[in-house]
């Protein structure tokens, strides 16, 4: 018996044990990760569109009639998106997995078909499955051939398992759509306008039409303003348009307090002088001040201003029956707030607070893509319909013969393919919405993936959009930014940050009306002031007395399942307010929620979790756990640690080192290191070489690098195993002596030893793909590859053909050199017009060589040859060439905490010092790199990374935790070593011991993609600009080094003119010109045009770019004359 009671109380006990150490928390993360965060919101943003979205925009738009025949119609009854497949000869289509698109350039994507009534004859007709347009497909979405597969599947399949997915191929280029920041929409923001003066605004987002309605203040007086009005409307006046017709009601709206009543008084009398007194005679007014319309209407004055006030002026707020009395009290609103701001008693709003700021993703953009092709498409088939109806035919009219696939297709491909989002209804012109997946690393495809574009102009210098907003917290990296003008507007998402989806209205609305919100019409305008308003998504729901109770209530729903757990709620107590938020694009993220001074999450949930019997979705059904978006965040009291909870605390931190990104996640100790030191890490990681995926020996991309012995670091972070990191490392442990060792390690130089070199540490593969297609033409004729040439006397291929195989191609393996030919094609010389034999002769095609030749200035190897064919029905030859390279001096190595150096000398081993064990480094180090950069983060990776090598394990540099300095250096005594990490060091030149102990041990070393080879150029003479005459720039073009203004101003400085005229004109564009000496206007041939004679004729130098600046002058009626005067006279 005792022993059953004992287990029962241990079980207790167990069970209700809050969690005591961090250590059980953070598996919450991987759980949270597999459903949520990273990537996974594109795809969820994706799915919701090609599943929901797309059908109410085919709902919306869903039946097409015809002016010429009222009978006639065309109905879509259903839409899908289907599998991705591709269209092979013969019009068979078949079924096709990413890889196969990426190496034929073609776009992964899926047919969109409708199901279809419309009339034919006068008769009613249904089709299905008919095709419209092709939609691009986002990799690992639900549409996508990988979603559910195994990695065994995926292996067949050449892809990665670790790829994350949430991208396009378009084309055969992977293309991410970025996040995009944006203002959030049907939000009031109080700001002040250019002039200083107060200003309340809102932008309206409906699927009709954007606008953005203001209330200002002019001179004391508010001021309706908006861009309908060619001059801004009273605000009294717009009341009483709104059907508020007398003075009492409008202040009532307002607000009874003394300020409103001293701020009203002068917009009634302004009323009052504008003779306008009824709702009649407001809405002339009204009409009176639109801008005039283009065609003319039959309406009356009275309603086309309604119609405008209506549709146009705060167009989100919905008028049922011609009801304005919503719409009034928004714009009551709007005032009252101006007049609390100027009172005081309320601040102006932040534009830059991320409360008011939404995220679209891929879904949303495609959405408002999507829908306006397909407005688009449905136009032009109602024009086709009323061109061909009225038309007598023997067969009758059929509109299906007229669906092409084509507009959508095209529309929807080119957008992606080329970043520009081009939307005629919303006046929406935006470029750079997507960019080329970089695959620089596993790591730069991951950061891209979380990258979040600004709207904001980048050339702009202002820093409040740029710095870091306290309300970014947790949901925006705060190191991840790039330098430069992108600085603090490109951003990266938190670990855990997930941003929200649309979430249905309705329900949402219900519940908070049964929980008392009640209507406006109901409650009269003395009561308003009393009550707290409620809203939903910018639209006003109600009003509620006990906003307290209703908010909690609210919450516990929310906890208990009853409302979607995105759906957010906070009270404003100075605007009076609850607002209840479901639209998509919020950033929110997951706490542990607490409850009595205990995190609900205990050791017992943590334990299910780890034998996988619940999973991150069962801690949200049970309330244990919630997301709080930014401005809910505010109405909580959260606790970082366990050890800080307090009775007022409600929510607990999952784990602290979730507030920095994918890219920062990975730094050992990064709340060691000087803040901008791990910005530059973020920025270097992406450009560390190492591994990008299990498939990348498949793949055949423009520029691949690979680091030939890549190493897991010996520091971890928990981000680098949530991301799977550690299996596709960019890296190496190198052991490192900090130390200064011969002048060659200045600035941040690096002295490497040759032995290490040789055994392969830094050695990259770099590889290049080069394409060429095999057309076939207009007129019939193709191109070919012709075999190689032959010499007569051996009958061995020529030099430059020596690469090529029978075949005309480039056999793998061969060793290419530069200028040599990969492909050896031919091309017809005429390829339009039709050739045609005359009488008796064969058909003849003349070809010339057109041959794909390689540049480059080391050589290359052929590794792996493609022949395929793409959609266009051409060949497609594909080719990939490798370099394999070892470290030189000038090539850029990197550690994880922003300590960047080239290599400044490479040392045999023998001259290299060495330790009383023997160990030899692998760099050396200049200690100055640390005082003024305060990277201590790097001297604790040195202690805990030689502390792991010793026992055989790997230790945790997490942020904000990790293993602590004490312990690492308690573990190196233990195995006979120095308690600070230093040891004894032996000089390699002289063999004596050095006069210091010297801080020794491996830190993990990143090689960067900037290499000296990539970057060297020099040239003494070369190709030259066809219009200037002068050397053509960059290296790519084999170009001169610019002599710039500054450095012409150096040498006029220095009066160094024999050498400005050497560089700027001898070595450049020197140029002979034959100029009269009476007219001083260029001629040629010693002959001046304009004085029609040869006698005062001189030959001089001057640069070529100045001739052509003198003509061009000539073209625009300026006459530059040559006065040679004091030189003939000579």
């Amino acid at each position: 018996m005792e022993s059953i009671e004992s287990i029962m109380r241990y079980d207790k006990e167990k069970l209700s044990s809050p969690i005591k150490t961090v250590e059980d928390k953070w598996r919450l993360l991987p759980a949270f990760l597999k459903t949520k965060g990273l990537v996974k919101q594109h795809i969820d943003s994706f799915n919701y569109f090609i599943n929901v979205e797309i059908k109410k925009i085919m709902k919306a738009n869903d039946k097409i009639l015809s002016d010429a025949d009222p009978n006639f119609y065309l109905k879509y009854l259903n839409i899908y998106v289907g599998m991705p497949n591709v269209q092979e000869s013969l019009g068979i289509a078949q079924s096709i997995s990413p890889h196969e698109c990426r190496l034929r350039d073609i776009t992964y994507s899926a047919p969109i078909t409708v199901d279809i009534e419309f009339v034919r004859g006068k008769q009613p007709y249904i089709k299905k499955n008919v095709e419209i347009g092709r939609m691009p497909i986002m990799l690992r979405s639900s549409n996508c051939v990988l979603t559910g597969k195994t990695a065994a599947e995926m292996a067949q399949l050449n892809e990665c398992p670790m790829d994350p997915g949430g991208y396009f191929i378009v084309r055969g280029t992977e293309k991410v759509i970025l996040i995009q920041e944006q203002l959030s929409k049907n939000r009031m923001i109080v700001d002040k306008d250019s002039k200083g003066n107060i200003e309340c605004s809102v932008t309206s987002s409906t699927h009709e039409r954007k606008s953005k309605t203001y209330v200002t203040t002019k001179k004391g007086n508010f001021y309706l303003k908006h861009n309908i009005f060619s001059e801004d409307i009273p605000i009294c006046i717009a009341f009483k348009a709104l059907d508020i017709a007398s003075d009492q009601d409008i202040m009532q709206l307002v607000g009874n307090e003394e300020e409103t009543f001293d701020a009203m008084s002068p917009c009634l009398a302004e009323c009052h002088r504008a003779q306008v007194f009824t709702p009649l005679q407001a809405l002339e007014y009204i009409y009176s001040k639109i801008r005039q319309r283009m065609y003319g209407t039959k309406k009356s004055k009275a309603d086309e201003a309604r119609d405008v006030l209506k549709n146009v002026i705060l167009a989100h707020v919905t008028v049922v029956d011609w009801n304005f009395r919503q719409k009034a009290v928004y714009l009551a609103l709007m005032v009252r707030r101006i007049i609390l701001t100027q009172a005081g008693k309320i601040k102006l709003d932040d534009s830059d607070y991320y409360g008011n700021k939404r995220l679209e993703l891929a879904g949303q953009l495609l959405a408002l893509l999507f829908e306006d092709l397909f407005k688009l498409y449905n136009l032009d088939l109602k024009k086709v319909a009323d061109k061909n109806i009225p038309k007598v035919r023997v067969t009758e009219f059929d509109i299906t013969k007229f669906m092409r696939t084509d507009p959508i297709t095209n529309g929807l491909a080119n957008a992606i393919a080329t970043g520009n989002w081009t939307i005629k209804r919303f006046k929406m012109d935006r470029g750079g919405v997507t960019q080329v997946l970089s695959r620089l690393s596993y790591i730069s495809a991951l950061g891209m993936m979380t990258r979040i574009n600004s709207q904001f102009e980048k050339t702009r210098k202002v820093s409040g959009p740029r710095s870091l907003q306290p309300s970014q917290w947790g949901l925006l990296c705060p190191s991840d930014t790039p330098e430069g003008e992108g600085c603090g507007l490109v951003k990266n998402l938190a670990l855990m940050t997930h941003i929200t989806v649309d979430v249905e209205e309705t329900p949402v609305a219900r519940i908070a009306i049964s929980l008392g919100v009640e209507d406006i019409e109901n409650l009269s305008r003395d009561r308003i002031n009393k009550y707290y308003t409620v809203f939903l998504n910018g639209n006003i729901l109600g009003m509620i007395l006990h906003y307290e109770r209703f908010v909690t209530v609210f919450r516990r729903l929310r906890r208990a399942g009853y409302i979607n757990a995105f759906v957010s709620i906070f009270p404003n107590h100075s605007h009076k307010c609850v607002y209840i938020a479901s639209d998509g694009g919020r950033v929110c993220r997951p706490y542990i929620i607490v409850s009595n001074r205990k995190p609900l999450v205990t050791k017992h949930h943590i334990e299910d979790l780890c034998r996988e019997f619940r999973c991150f979705e069962d801690f949200l059904h049970e309330g244990l756990v919630e997301y709080l978006d930014v401005n809910e965040e505010n109405d909580c009291m959260i606790a970082l640690y366990e050890s800080q909870i307090t009775e007022e605390t409600t929510h607990l931190e999952i784990e602290p080192f979730t507030i920095l990104g994918v890219c920062a996640g990975l730094i050992p100790y990064p709340h060691h290191n000087q803040s901008p030191r791990n910005t530059y890490q973020c920025a270097m990681g992406k450009q560390a070489m190492g591994t990008i995926g299990y498939n990348q020996r498949n793949r055949i991309d423009t520029l691949l690098y690979f680091l030939a012995y890549p190493q897991a670091p010996l520091i971890k972070s928990k981000t680098i195993e949530l991301i799977n990191f550690d299996k596709l490392p960019a890296g190496q442990n190198a052991t490192v002596a900090v130390m200064s060792y011969s002048g060659y390690d200045i600035e941040d130089a690096l002295v490497l030893n040759k032995a290490s070199l040789d055994r392969g540490f830094g050695r990259c593969l770099v590889y290049k793909k080069q394409t060429c297609a095999v057309k076939r033409y207009a007129n019939q004729t193709y191109d070919r590859v012709m075999g190689p040439k032959v010499e007569r006397d051996t009958y061995k291929p020529i030099w430059r053909h020596q690469a090529l195989d029978l075949d005309g191609i480039a056999a793998p393996g061969m060793k290419i050199e530069n200028r040599q030919v990969m492909v050896n094609k031919e091309m017809p010389t005429v390829t339009s017009t039709s050739l045609q034999p005359q009488m008796g002769q064969v058909k003849q095609t003349e070809y010339k060589e057109t041959p794909i030749s390689y540049k480059g200035s080391e050589p290359s190897f052929v590794e792996r040859v493609l022949i395929t064919s793409n959609q266009e029905e051409s060949f497609l030859i594909k080719m990939l060439l490798r370099q394999v390279r070892r470290p030189e001096v000038g090539d850029k190595f990197s550690s994880r905490h922003g300590q960047k150096g080239v290599c400044g000398l490479i040392v045999p081993q023998e001259d290299m010092p060495f330790s009383d064990l023997g160990i030899c480094p692998d760099i050396i180090m200049n200690p100055h790199g640390y005082p003024s950069r305060m990277t201590v983060g790097k001297l604790i990776e040195l202690l805990g990374s030689k502390a792991g090598v010793l026992e055989g394990k790997f230790h945790y540099g997490t942020a904000f935790k990790g293993d602590k300095v004490v312990d690492l250096s308690e573990t190196l005594i233990e195995k006979g070593f120095n308690y600070l990490g230093k040891d004894f060091v032996t000089s390699g030149v002289t063999g004596e011991p050095l006069a210091a102990y010297i801080y020794f041990g491996p830190i993990y070393y990143q090689k960067l993609k900037h290499m000296v080879v990539d970057k060297m150029h020099a040239r003494a003479k070369g190709p030259r600009a066809v219009l200037t005459r002068q050397p053509t720039e960059g290296r790519s073009r084999e170009g001169g080094l610019r002599l710039g203004e500054m450095e012409r101003d150096c040498l006029i400085g220095y009066g160094a003119s024999m050498l400005l005229l050497e560089r700027l004109m001898i070595s450049s564009d020197e140029f002979e010109v034959d100029v009269c000496g009476q007219c001083g206007l260029i001629g040629y041939s010693g002959w001046c045009q304009y004085c029609k004679s040869s006698k005062d004729v001189s030959t001089l130098k001057m640069p070529y770019a100045c001739k052509l600046l003198f003509q061009e002058l000539q073209s625009m009626n300026i006459v530059p004359r040559l006065s040679l005067k004091r030189y003939n006279e000579i």
